[in-house]
């Protein structure tokens, strides 16, 4: 059991028949009446954001979550399918549970899956991940202005702003909770 004054960021606990994790918290003593706390929980299947206050008093029961490392196979329009590297099972899932991280995911890449009750609901990309570019325009020479980009798409169809001087064909680095460029490798 949790109590609502034990909330810390990342805890995760059932709650009005759905499974949350705490954001951001806060607890509150007012000059005058009880004590609350004020949090924001965000639900964990389905991505929907609340802030509430609680009563320090209130208890929850513990969400167990697992996470497993599984490998990104393939797709076949409607499904995207991961294999557990321990026990070779396959896994399909549609494009909603992997919108977000399979936009940098390669076949054969690694990422990291998070379960509830032995349902899959969210696929986590490594957090840098190395691209090709597969289409960008030509930097144009004299063009040099400090921090000018351009548009480049990668290999998994993602596109982002680049320097520059980064062209077709080249490596580059991703860090995929942003989107942004990093480097080039």
């Amino acid at each position: 059991m949790l109590s609502a004054s034990d909330f810390r960021n990342g805890a995760t606990f059932e709650w009005d028949g759905d499974v949350y994790q705490v954001l951001e918290f806060q607890h509150v003593k007012p000059g005058k009446g009880a004590a609350f706390v004020r949090a924001t929980i965000r639900s964990v299947l389905s991505g929907a954001t609340k802030e509430l206050t609680f009563n320090p008093t209130e208890k929850f029961n513990d969400a167990q979550l697992e996470t497993k490392e599984m490998q990104y196979l393939y797709n076949d329009d409607a499904l995207y399918y991961f294999m557990d590297n321990e026990t070779y099972e396959q896994l399909p899932l549609n494009k909603d549970e992997v919108s977000e991280a399979i936009q940098f995911l390669r076949e054969n890449d690694t990422a990291v899956i998070r379960f509830y009750k032995g349902k899959a609901f969210s696929v986590q990309a490594p957090n840098f991940v190395e691209l090709e570019v597969t289409q960008t325009e030509p930097g144009v020479k004299g063009n040099t202005t400090t921090g000018a980009t351009k548009p480049a798409t990668v290999e998994t169809g993602f596109t982002l702003n680049v320097p520059l001087f980064v062209n077709i064909g080249d490596r580059i680095k991703i860090d995929t909770r942003s989107g942004e460029y990093l480097s080039r490798v």
